[in-house]
């Protein structure tokens, strides 16, 4: 992150770029040197892509995102996208700078002018620029981003073999402090929990919440099945409300799978038939392994083939 100096304004870069790459010849990549981010009501190129280093979102992850993903250059889901947003807005009150149908149009117009086809898009609505302080009083322009790029999360073979995680010690923030129906820059209790995924060479990390129930993973939320009965925790376990979850839910029912919102514990999951994790950038992976135990066969199980199967055929049509 670099810091750059203009008269009278103080200013964070949001590119990552070497200093080396610099010299890049835009023809020789041109998705790079044309990538467009959405900022203030127009397009700016990615290196013109700038925000005051006092926005409250970056001084103390005060703000919101989606995470959105686009299929035959369509975007997924974009109504339950855009509401979940401005109900994150409301819960931190939050004014958001545009009408919903704005929204939408903005995030579409990004997705065209970065010829998204398939790919993924972070809409971000921070509190805007403040004080060094904590009272939103002192805050104003609330800033609204939009990036549309490519996204690979997990490499394929895991979703081929399934992957292995592990139980984190980081729980999920109490209810009664930061609600995780909040889809809030401060991804900070995600972030410690991930670090111990990655310390333990997993590409993800079971949560667990207050109660020691099981609530999600950093990212992903999470289902097992048990004797053909398809279960994930209830929103009252303390989970992010996730999009891909609820299709999932929708497509296990249309399919005549049994459904269960239902208390898990760590135990439901070690002796499950299967498991697999779900979220926007994910889509459905499976789960072989928990904290070193073998989940069912080891290996993708019926259920988990015919969802992940059924959804990958159903955003195509959607």
């Amino acid at each position: 992150m670099t810091v750059c100096l203009q008269p009278d304004v103080i200013f964070v870069r949001a590119e990552v770029l070497s200093a080396h790459l610099s010299a890049i010849n835009p023809s020789e990549s041109p998705t790079l040197m044309s990538q467009k981010i959405y900022l203030a009501g127009k397009l700016v190129s990615k290196e013109q892509a700038v925000v005051s280093v006092y926005d409250h979102g970056l001084l103390y992850g005060d703000g919101i995102f989606e995470g959105i993903r686009v299929y035959s250059k369509k975007v997924f889901r974009m109504k339950d996208h855009i509401d979940r947003l401005y109900e994150s807005a409301l819960a931190i009150r939050l004014t958001i700078p545009l009408t919903p149908a704005e929204m939408t149009r903005a995030l579409e117009e990004t997705v065209a002018a970065n010829n998204i086809v398939d790919g993924y898009v972070r809409l971000v609505v921070t509190r805007g620029a403040g004080s060094l302080g904590l009272d939103i009083r002192r805050t104003s322009n609330p800033q609204v981003i939009i990036i549309a790029d490519s996204i690979s999360l997990y490499p394929e073979e895991l979703y081929e073999k399934g992957m292995e995680i592990i139980t984190a010690s980081t729980i999920r923030n109490h209810p009664g402090a930061v609600s995780p129906r909040i889809k809030s820059l401060n991804y900070l209790n995600n972030i410690l929990a991930k670090i111990e995924g990655t310390d333990a060479d997993c590409q993800e990390a079971l949560m667990l919440n207050h109660l020691g129930h099981v609530a999600e993973c950093t990212g992903d939320n999470i289902f097992i099945v048990k004797n053909g009965v398809l279960k994930t925790p209830p929103t009252d376990a303390g989970i992010l409300e996730g999009i891909t979850r609820n299709v999932v839910l929708e497509l296990a029912a249309a399919e005549g799978i049994p459904v269960q919102e239902t208390t898990l514990i760590r135990h439901d999951i070690y002796v499950a038939d299967e498991c697999f994790l779900t979220g926007s950038a994910a889509e459905v992976i499976p789960v072989n392994k928990l904290d070193g135990r073998v989940i069912g066969g080891g290996s993708p199980g019926p259920i988990t083939k015919q969802l992940r199967a059924r959804f990958q055929k159903y955003v195509r049509e959607a």
